[in-house]
């Protein structure tokens, strides 16, 4: 008998060329003359928030808002991040700063 068939047969081989230098892929280069736009205030905090709830040394995130992840992450030692509470309470009633990202997914 032959030798196995594998998916891969079915499909014609496609050598790819090699990009310019200083480019990787799934890069998308600037346009020339355009700078990168600074983030607003409320960009950069949300982005620390979104970072804070991305980082897993502090536990998980789901079903707590922050502020509480926060709280439990200062009582284990876990030294969270300062800047994140300074967010946290500039913001209190507001639920795009309080709750993490998963709050609109059901557990």
């Amino acid at each position: 008998m032959g030798r196995k068939r594998l998916i891969t047969d079915s499909y014609p081989v496609v050598k790819r060329r090699e990009g310019s230098a200083g480019h990787s892929k799934g890069e998308l280069a600037p346009e020339l003359g355009e700078e990168p736009q600074p983030l607003s205030v409320d960009e950069a905090e949300m982005e620390l928030l979104r970072q804070f709830d991305l980082a897993w040394q502090y536990g998980p995130c789901t079903g707590i808002t922050r502020l509480q992840r926060w709280h439990r992450a200062e009582q284990m030692g876990l030294e969270p991040p300062q800047e994140v509470w300074q967010v946290l309470q500039t913001h209190p009633g507001d639920p795009r700063f309080q709750c993490s990202l998963w709050h609109l997914y059901p557990l």
